[in-house]
């Protein structure tokens, strides 16, 4: 019996998968801090994911004949820059995906430069949640810890380096960047060089599935693990999901409901949209995918609830009563947005309450906003020539039976949730067997349930879409005058 570990670096917690060629063994989760300053600074401390994912697979492997263990595979949140000096030393904490600090380097990058010339190196333009601008940034603002960089890593290679000692990456990680070249597969020599980058800075680019060393010995050892495990580069947060949800195929779509929300589209060739704010990155299998990112999805329900409510109450039942009959709306954008609109000072808003509304209207709102972002991001992607009709759903988010619901009638997609959740974890732990050489089996493939969109409500919320694409054009300028 052969056993493939999966750790998946998340924003709240690292998750570790055991799986054999047939069934997930165990999971384990450890949470590490997040801390948020300054309105939108977003930073935590590699050394936490480093301490917690040893914790988590000394606890994952604690009853398996260790000796068993033949690969570690890793996935990750994505763009998070984590800089390393010549004594492989962390310089200053990692600056992760939803920090928003680089406004003007992504103003710099997209209006100076030029949208062109990004596009045409990289298939992407600039957003704070790239790691280039983030890079910038410590240029412009932290110039003695620039001059220290020896090492660029992201995230879940921090993980990889700190297990084997390689400075490697992906290239579905590294297409996030913005210093990739994603049609070629390599890094972009231009960008390089207008980011004051030395390419000896940067790790050795691997296909997902491909070893790039074994364990540390004095790691093994630590772990009670044979010396020759090997450590398999791994993907990026959502390409590893796809892999976890069997999304690989021209045409396959996964929605990822979690912190943020995302849409991943596969396609055989490599095409980039080149007016809208959705990314072409390369998947973990040798294709592409189009890439749309809601950035406050699962957390504006947790603001809601929490925050706001301040309560517990499960409102799903008395929520749903109002389906298809409110006119309260809510836009999305707490953090800002990426997809489509990639505006760090967006704003969220509810909009159409009157004397008579009630909380689980807004309740309500909140669950519909996620999705009408959502449907806004799909609809961009089909225009590419993507015919989507149905896709999985994974993530935190999918608990709630009632935004389930809307976002299947919403988006007019059939939704299939996999049987197996973590699907980053479990794309980790694949993504190990195939580079281990092994195959496993298709039940890490099934579908638990099916969501049918309710055509019922279909006229009613295209209705209603198309007010909510009317609230960010008409609300921006008072935005932007908030800077």
């Amino acid at each position: 019996m052969s056993y493939y570990i999966g750790i998946d670096i998340g924003t709240s917690s690292v998750k570790a998968m055991l799986i054999n060629e047939n069934e997930i063994q165990n999971t384990i989760s450890k949470d590490y801090p997040i801390y948020l300053s300054n309105g939108n600074y977003a930073e935590q401390n590699p050394e936490d994911w480093y301490r917690q994912s040893m914790l988590a697979m000394k606890e994952l492997l604690r009853d398996v004949d260790k000796s068993e263990v033949k690969a570690i595979g890793f996935c990750g949140q994505m763009h998070g820059l984590v800089l390393l000096d010549e004594k492989d030393e962390v310089i200053r904490p990692a600056i992760l995906w939803n920090d928003g600090r680089s406004e003007k380097e992504v103003d710099y990058l997209n209006n100076k430069i030029g949208k062109d010339f990004l596009l045409d190196n990289t298939g992407n333009i600039a957003f704070a949640g790239f790691t280039a601008p983030k890079l910038l940034w410590v240029y412009n603002h932290e110039p003695d810890n620039f001059k220290r960089i020896s090492k660029i890593l992201l995230p879940k290679d921090y993980i990889a380096f700190m297990l084997s000692g390689v400075f490697a990456t992906d290239v579905s990680d590294a297409a996030g960047t913005l210093y990739f070249d994603t049609e070629h597969r390599c890094w972009s020599k231009p960008m390089l060089q207008l980011l004051h980058i030395d390419e000896s800075f940067l790790p050795a680019v691997y296909e997902s599935s491909q070893s790039v060393g074994c364990i540390k010995e004095k790691l093994a050892d630590e772990l009670e693990l044979c010396p020759d495990t090997k450590i398999i580069i791994g993907a990026g947060d959502n390409a590893a999901s796809a892999i976890g949800t069997g999304t690989v195929n021209d045409g396959d779509c996964n929605i990822s409901l979690g912190t943020s929300g995302t849409i991943f589209a596969c396609t055989e060739k490599y095409n980039c949209d080149r007016k809208n704010a959705i990314h072409s990155f390369c998947s973990a299998n040798g294709k592409y995918h189009y890439l749309a990112c809601t950035l406050t999805a699962a957390s504006s329900q947790k603001w809601w609830i929490e925050d706001i409510l301040k309560s517990s109450y499960d409102y799903e039942k008395d929520a749903e009563k109002y389906m298809g009959k409110s006119d309260v709306l809510f836009l999305p954008y707490l953090m800002g947005e990426r997809s489509p609109v990639n505006d760090t000072n967006a704003r969220g808003m509810f909009t159409g309450l009157s004397m008579h509304t009630k909380r689980e209207e807004m309740s309500l709102a909140v669950l519909e906003g996620v999705a009408f972002s959502l449907k806004e991001n799909i609809e961009i992607i089909k225009s590419q020539g993507v015919n989507i009709s149905k896709a999985k759903i994974c993530g935190g988010g999918t608990k709630n039976r009632l935004w389930l619901k809307l976002i299947a009638t919403i988006l007019n997609v059939q939704l299939e949730i996999p049987s197996f959740e973590d699907a980053g974890a479990l794309g980790a732990c694949l993504l190990a067997a195939k580079g281990n050489g092994n195959n496993v089996s298709d039940n890490f493939y099934s579908i638990k349930e099916t969501i049918i969109p309710d055509k019922t409500f279909t006229q009613f919320y295209e209705n209603k879409y198309n007010e909510y694409l009317k609230l960010y054009r008409m609300t921006n300028s008072i935005s932007q005058t908030r800077r």
